[in-house]
């Protein structure tokens, strides 16, 4: 073969290789593309309950832990994570009464130490809502008076114990009262100690049975007040669990949580009542 015969050879060989060549690339299916599964969407966190710890104890006769299983069962049922506890040593740990809605206390003339009542003072004041009824907030620690200021009043007499007698309501616009007619109790009516601060949302007027000298007094029997940036709500009934048979008074109770929970629509903060302001 000659020289020209083998070039010719060659370059018809190698043009046959790059035919062949791109034939079989056309022919190959494309790699597949490296992907990672799809990722599940994350479900939507539900929102954190509001928590409340009720504590009881102090005098049985005011019946503390038959008064918190009324409404500890109420309370779940509105969605709260609720706890019972029976000692003061529960406003011992700080984080956790700083992770509360709500302290609902039923003690009556207890004895609550220096660190005890600064768990729950520093509490309230930091924002978490108190509530309670009768003596078990309002006549509790007799000796601490800083403590009384934070509830807006004292326990100090209950002239006759138990009577019957009428509950007004005073501010009939208030989510907490709105709807609730005047009402009768038979129970302790309490005279009470009340600071002017307080906002009042119903009153009792004292007969003067058996003591004349208070004829025709008007008393708060529910009131609000801030302390700090907490809210607190005090109602004066419940001398017994038989006291919450009373509807309005039962019902009082319960959305006063709520307002002190600051669970909206139940009220915005108190405006003081504030009695001996000059009237002009």
């Amino acid at each position: 073969m000659t020289h020209r015969a083998r070039t010719i050879a060659f370059l018809a060989a190698a043009a046959a290789a790059v035919v062949i060549g791109a034939s079989t690339q056309a022919q190959s299916p494309a790699p597949a593309q490296s992907t990672k599964p799809a990722q599940p969407a994350q479900p939507a966190q539900p929102a954190a309950k509001k928590k409340v710890l009720m504590v009881w104890g102090g005098w049985e006769g005011h019946q503390p832990k038959q008064t918190v299983d009324i409404f500890a069962p109420w309370l779940a049922a509105q969605g709260f994570d609720v706890e019972i506890s029976n000692t003061l040593d529960s406003y011992l740990d700080a984080a956790k009464m700083k992770s509360l809605s709500l302290v609902v206390q039923a003690v009556t003339m207890g004895q609550i130490t220096p660190q005890q009542e600064k768990g729950l003072l520093d509490a309230v004041r930091g924002g978490v809502g108190l509530a309670g009824w009768h003596g078990g907030l309002a006549d509790a620690f007799r000796a601490n008076p800083e403590y009384e200021f934070m509830v807006g009043g004292s326990w100090a007499a209950h002239p006759g114990n138990i009577l019957d007698y009428a509950v007004r309501i005073t501010k009939r616009d208030d989510p907490i009262t709105k709807g609730l007619s005047d009402f009768r109790m038979k129970s302790e009516q309490y005279y009470m100690l009340v600071d002017p601060g307080v906002e009042v949302l119903a009153t009792t007027t004292f007969s003067g049975q058996p003591l004349p000298a208070i004829t025709g007094v008007v008393m708060p029997v529910v009131w609000r007040k801030l302390y700090g940036s907490g809210r607190v709500f005090n109602s004066t009934l419940g001398h017994s669990a038989a006291d919450f048979d009373v509807a309005e008074a039962r019902e009082i109770m319960k959305r006063g949580m709520l307002w002190a929970a600051r669970v909206p629509g139940y009220g915005d903060d108190p405006k003081p009542t504030n009695p001996y302001a000059p009237i002009r």
